[in-house]
């Protein structure tokens, strides 16, 4: 968190002086981004909520996910899906801005053949941005808090273009 909490005090006082909000849709992070970001007094001011989508039970009941949104994106750990995540929690929040995470922290690698340490990251708002990263790593503790500093800082840069 010594990386991700700095971060998320910047992205705080940006999102508080614009008088935005966000909202998350984390997956393999665990909750370390909502975290982060609710760690700044006065986060009322701008997280809108948020949830660990971890299962396809949790993308259906938490964020209606259908099989034909499935069907579009074609799996999970993918950037569409990702993309999916942040667009579907950014209209059930009402948030200016959102986050969506996906990816195999491992040990191993997951179902649909991506190696441990994918993530793919994506901000939904009035600028959009989503990338793919490879840790190389098997350290399932250390690829979280990678993913989650990915996805902070993609959305940082996201700010600064808006």
């Amino acid at each position: 968190m010594d990386r991700l909490l700095p971060l998320a005090g910047e992205i705080a006082t940006r999102l508080k002086a614009r008088g935005e909000s966000v909202a998350v849709a984390e997956s393999s992070t665990g909750g370390l981004v909502s975290a982060a970001l609710l760690s700044v007094p006065g986060a009322s001011a701008y997280f809108r909520g948020g949830g660990v989508i971890y299962t396809a039970r949790a993308r259906w009941s938490l964020l209606d996910v259908t099989k034909e949104n499935m069907a579009v994106v074609e799996r999970a750990s993918t950037e569409p899906y990702a993309r999916l995540l942040a667009a579907r929690v950014k209209h059930k929040l009402g948030s200016d801005w959102a986050l969506g995470e996906t990816g195999a922290t491992g040990p191993t690698g997951n179902r649909y053949g991506d190696a441990a340490g994918h993530t793919c990251v994506a901000v939904d708002g009035p600028v959009t941005f989503c990338r793919t990263v490879e840790t190389g790593l098997d350290d399932r503790a250390e690829n979280m808090r990678l993913f989650g500093l990915a996805l902070l800082e993609g959305f940082l840069e996201s700010l600064d273009k808006a």
